[in-house]
């Protein structure tokens, strides 16, 4: 059976869907319901900037992994099985760089917008995309790569 026919992780891409929710809701809040205080000055201009490397660290971090998957030849698609144990590049230092990097994208644009809804947003996300998503990605591939998957597991940090 090959990756295509085997059973998903998931079928529904929980990750991409939780992390628009989250920075939607964070948008909201702010705009909406309740505007929470930003920090003023010269702490604010640092904060500002933090949240443009966030983001930028974001950005890179998903297009390193992106081009690290492609290499592979595996899916970067969370409803769709591995066909490879991938465990070089961003995965060195995460088992999971993508939603790493949604959670800092998420950050850094509350960072950067003075939004203090969204970093509390981002780790809300961050909690489901654990429970809906990860978990069952790391069932999966305990399942598919046995041995190599736990050695992996045992070196590698979930989140970093």
């Amino acid at each position: 059976m090959n990756a295509s026919q085997e059973k998903p992780p998931s079928p529904f891409p929980w990750p991409p869907v939780l992390y628009g929710i989250a920075i939607l809701a964070g948008l909201a809040m702010q705009a909406w319901v309740y505007e929470l205080p930003w920090l003023p000055g010269t702490v604010g201009g640092m904060a500002f900037m933090a949240g443009l490397l966030l983001i930028a660290a974001a950005v890179f971090i998903d297009v390193r992994t992106f081009l690290e998957l492609r290499r592979h030849r595996t899916t970067i698609l969370p409803t769709r099985a591995a066909s490879h144990l991938v465990t070089s590049g961003p995965f060195s230092f995460s088992r999971n760089p993508i939603y790493l990097s949604n959670t800092l994208l998420t950050i850094g644009l509350g960072l950067a917008l003075g939004n203090l809804w969204l970093p509390g947003a981002a780790f809300l996300a961050a909690f489901a995309v654990t429970k809906l998503a990860i978990e069952r990605e790391e069932r999966h591939l305990a399942r598919k790569f046995g041995t190599a998957w736990h050695h992996y597991a045992k070196k590698v940090r979930r989140w970093v």
